[in-house]
């Protein structure tokens, strides 16, 4: 009997330390999770840290129902608690994955936003520099345009007067050596072959694929919410310029080369100019200098820059431009003229009956072809390919005259949820929603032959929005944005 009672004695005391070293592990391992999820609370994400709590706490849970049962017994999970915990987890999984993904997009909207603001730093570098903007519309041309896109197998020619705003920025945002190659002559070809002979310092039309400088992507020009890779593009650019709250002209068509009479529009006709000055509005008015000193309204005040979607194919209407259904009169007239195109079961895409052209033939009521989406030539100074206009509010229609050669009514747009960022004079980023207040989107525009509320000179149609985009129309602007 006295042995009996000894080892019972022993036993006791065995299985008190046992639970007392266990109790001490769990408090000890529930301390450092509680730690845990302070610290997530603390770093903003606190989604995950609730999640992470509940899942320690499932453990917890069938631990302490496998201690209770039998607590002298420290056997395997059952099949019931496996599956148990197997379902918990699944729940915790579907209830995570949506925060992982939201967190990843703010994070990569930070990046886009990050890419505005270096925009801006460089474009106010330049401006210290040159005493002006960089233009868009602008490059070299030769008397009858010969050759612009160079010579067969590569080399020579000229850009027409077409280059973007961005190509003179490149040095101003960490791209010198690609400024090498294109303020220089250049002596290969992308393809890596050489070209017949050396291409020339500010290189050929913009759209020519084998000189190398227009066919590289800049990954400072490029939003990390934005799919678009690859062909038929070819470098990308995720931002453009503020042309203005009119499209007429804003293809550069008062400098142009008319083919027809073998000369250059400013040289013919000082008509066109002059009807370039009273439409283009923005800060990067087609073929025009701009200083900080003619922005009248204010820095703060008016656009400088904004985001793109480039295009993926999809027949999105913020991405692939539709030729107007009509004249120029009527898109002039009435900006929303290509409304009648967007399906109504899919309010972002355009109708079915709405075809794609196969060629560069584009006629009216036709997407055009596939290699001319929004977006994909960082060096065109295009409206389509790097610029916007303050007609329609953020992620509307893209809709063009006769083309993607021709004027445009092109909005910004972006992947990003509900809106785009636009960056102000002042070297500020805005994010710009969808709902911003933009007048009535069916006004007519201001152009030389205008009238009352559409003569040169007069305040912006399309409200808030509009106003942001005049660099000079003397409007106040008393609300924020």
């Amino acid at each position: 009997m006295p042995g009996r009672k000894l080892g019972n004695e022993v036993m006791r005391k065995c299985r008190h330390e046992s639970q007392v070293k266990i109790e001490a592990s769990e408090k000890s391992r529930r301390d450092v999770m509680q730690q845990f999820v302070v610290v997530l609370s603390a770093q903003d994400c606190r989604p995950c840290a609730v999640n992470w709590a509940l899942l320690t706490w499932s453990f917890d849970l069938v631990e302490d129902y496998r201690m209770n049962k039998n607590l002298g017994s420290r056997s395997g999970f059952t099949l019931v608690e496996l599956l148990v915990v197997i379902a918990i987890i699944g729940v915790l999984v579907g209830l995570l994955l949506p925060a992982v993904q939201a967190a990843r997009e703010a994070a990569r909207r930070m990046s886009c936003s990050n890419n505005v603001k270096q925009l801006g730093l460089a474009l106010h570098n330049y401006h210290s520099a040159y005493r002006q903007l960089p233009r868009q519309m602008g490059g070299t041309r030769t008397p009858n345009n010969a050759l612009n896109s160079g010579v067969a197998g590569g080399g020579a020619g000229s850009s027409s007067l077409r280059l973007s705003f961005l190509v003179g920025l490149t040095p101003f945002f960490e791209q010198q050596a690609l400024w090498e190659q294109i303020s220089n002559p250049n002596n290969e070809n992308s393809d890596g072959t050489t070209p017949a002979v050396p291409w020339s310092a500010m290189g050929p039309i913009p759209f020519t694929s084998l000189y190398s400088p227009w066919v590289t992507e800049v990954q400072t020009l490029r939003c990390p919410s934005d799919p678009g890779t690859g062909l038929p593009a070819m470098g990308r650019t995720n931002y453009a310029a503020c042309i203005g709250d009119a499209f007429t002209n804003n293809n550069g068509r008062c400098i142009y080369y008319k083919s027809g009479t073998s000369t250059w529009m400013d040289e013919r006709n000082s008509d066109r100019v002059e009807s370039g000055r009273a439409s283009l509005r923005g800060m990067f008015r087609p073929a025009f200098v701009t200083r900080f000193r003619d922005v009248l309204d204010g820095l703060a005040n008016t656009m400088m820059a904004g985001e793109i979607s480039t295009d993926i194919g999809d027949r999105d209407i913020t991405t692939m431009p539709l030729n107007n259904p009509g004249k120029w009169v009527d898109l002039n007239d009435n900006p929303r003229n290509c409304a009648t195109s967007i399906s109504s079961d899919r309010p972002r895409f355009w109708g079915s009956g709405v075809v794609q052209a196969s060629t560069a033939a584009t006629t009216d009521n036709q997407l055009e072809w596939a290699s001319r989406g929004r977006g994909y030539r960082w060096a065109d100074g295009l409206t389509i390919m790097t610029g916007f206009t303050s007609i329609l509010p953020p992620n509307s229609e893209l809709c063009t005259v006769s083309g993607a050669d021709a004027e445009a009514v092109a909005s910004v747009s972006s992947r990003h949820q509900g809106g785009a960022h636009v960056l102000m004079g002042d070297g500020a980023v805005k994010f710009i929603t969808d709902s911003i207040e933009a007048g009535v989107s069916t006004s007519g525009q201001v152009y030389l032959a205008g009238t009352d509320d559409r003569a040169p000179g007069s305040r912006s149609p399309f409200g808030l929005w509009g106003s942001l985009g005049t660099m000079a129309a003397k409007e106040v602007i008393g609300e924020e944005f």
